[in-house]
């Protein structure tokens, strides 16, 4: 064999490679720990974004607590104060809600740009939720002096200042790009994004002053300015797609496709707040029972002879509406989570019937309160009780909207095995449809059997957790009595389809 002999010249290059190759290493390593010492007071921006969702969801809540403890005499018409309410507090209260998710929808799209914080960001994010804390005071003024313009004054304030402090948080971390997603760091455009997140943030703060300059002339006017911040996105969006009708031209996409205020949020955020204000919700109604229907001592001795059972039994009436409406929050909850089961994308429509939805679950405490308010077989109980219906309704019609839309861009929105009108799609739309019906039948069936009505709605509560145990035992026997009556020759066999489906659903 052939001896290789090493050429002293091939020697000196590896070696040189060799020593160039170290140098880098030493220089890279000596770049990263210089880049974490100067970054080490930083961190993800996760822990504070799920504190603020958190915090943005209790408040979003709690906004129904003034119009549930609107106290109504019993010797009051409760007619003329439901009017009171649908027109004053009630509408005040979806608006302010709305326009609260609004806010917590902006504020998540601006920590998905923003993804590491230090302590001068963590300080401004506390500033904006001490803000937005603030809100239920301004909506309990809007609504208990609803001709007066200091409350929507103190709400556009309130709003406009969010507003900067998210501007002052965008300029801050845009002279810091270390703070930024990678995609925007290593971008030469950084000015153009700065300056388009900075128009979308400013877009609400902006309808605000003007909806508080139009408190003191048309204080209805900043009302409508007010309510057209949820739909702004839209809005923007159509006049967007009227100026390219005009024009001819064809739109031109925005800039940054990272912040799009038009955008749909992630499935897995609107879950998470959406579960926030389930829990927030049937929390709320405890604490009524904590506070109204703990006796008196005094009470308890010279009235009821010092035995605490007697004088507990009185309240049976506030125990009953308590773990009725408790049982409905936890089934639309129940009715959410399944929906969402099968989705794997939302839409931006998708996101807004949700909110919809939330806001009325948010009156649910509403509903509880006016339930057992009212002496039996009272105009004003059936009169409460109806409300109730029309409040669960919506919440329920809303989630059974958001799967029409699903359905409707299926192809982007569902898992496959829903997508192919299974049996779990069937069951998937019964379980929408449960309360929704039953909450509309419960209303017709009040207003003929008027003395029932306690019982009718009291037994509707009992009677839908029974429904959807066999709920798919029904949609089964419904389906096989299809087949039968129209395809009596047709035996479908299982398919593996029908076997995965099965599979993922348990």
């Amino acid at each position: 064999m052939e001896e290789i002999i090493e050429h002293p010249v091939v020697e000196g290059m590896e070696e040189r490679k060799r020593s160039e190759t170290s140098s880098f290493l030493e220089s890279l390593s000596e770049h990263r720990s210089t880049q974490s010492n100067t970054h080490g007071s930083t961190q993800s921006s996760q822990r504070l974004l799920a504190y603020s969702d958190a915090l943005i969801s209790i408040i979003a809540t709690v906004m129904i607590l003034p119009v549930a403890h609107t106290k109504i005499g019993e010797d009051e018409e409760l007619k003329e104060s439901v009017q009171v309410l649908l027109t004053t507090k009630i509408g005040v209260y979806l608006m302010t809600f709305l326009i609260v998710t609004v806010a917590w929808a902006a504020h998540v799209r601006l920590f998905q740009v923003i993804v590491r914080i230090d302590d001068c960001l963590a300080l401004l994010n506390l500033a904006c939720m001490m803000l937005i804390t603030f809100l239920p005071y301004t909506f309990s003024l809007m609504a208990t002096f609803p001709e007066n313009h200091l409350g929507i004054l103190l709400f556009c304030g309130c709003v406009m200042v969010i507003g900067l402090i998210q501007a002052l948080v965008v300029v801050y971390a845009f002279s810091r790009p270390f703070l930024l997603k990678e995609q925007i760091q290593t971008s030469e455009d950084l000015k153009v994004y700065k300056h388009h997140i900075l128009q979308v943030i400013l877009k609400v703060p902006v309808m605000c002053f003007l909806a508080s300059i139009f408190s003191f002339i048309f204080l209805q006017l900043s009302y409508v300015l007010l309510a057209m911040v949820i739909f702004l996105p839209y809005i923007s969006q159509f006049l967007k797609w009227c100026r390219s009708k005009a024009t001819g031209e064809e739109e031109t996409p925005d800039p940054e496709p990272l912040y799009q205020a038009s955008e749909p949020l992630s499935k897995e955020r609107l879950e998470a707040f959406s579960d926030g204000v389930y829990a927030i919700v049937a929390t709320l109604l405890i604490l009524d029972i904590c506070e109204d229907n703990v006796p008196d001592r005094e009470t308890v001795k010279t009235v009821y002879n010092g035995s605490l059972v007697s004088a507990l039994s009185d309240y049976g009436p506030e125990y009953l509406a308590y773990f009725g409406s408790f049982v409905t929050v936890g089934l639309l909850w129940f009715v959410h989570h399944s929906l969402f089961l099968h989705v794997t994308k939302t839409t931006r429509f998708m996101g807004l019937l949700n909110a919809f939805s939330l806001a009325f679950v948010g009156g649910l405490p509403l509903a509880y309160q006016l339930t057992h308010e009212f002496p039996r077989n009272s105009n004003n109980e059936l009169e409460a009780i109806q409300v109730s219906c029309v409040i669960i309704f919506f919440a329920g019609i809303n989630q059974l909207g958001i799967w029409v839309v699903a359905l409707y861009s299926e192809q982007e929105t569902l898992h496959r095995y829903v997508r192919y009108a299974g049996r779990d799609h069937i069951f998937m739309l019964a379980k929408l449809a449960l309360y929704p019906c039953v909450a509309l039948g419960t209303f017709f069936l009040t207003c003929i059997l008027s003395q029932f009505s306690a019982s009718i709605f009291h037994l509707m509560e009992i009677t839908v957790p029974l429904a959807f145990l066999v709920l798919r035992l029904l949609v089964r026997v419904a389906l096989a009595g299809l087949r039968l009556v129209f395809c009596p020759e047709r035996a479908i066999p299982r398919t593996i389809l029908e076997e995965e489906q099965d599979a993922l659903v348990t």
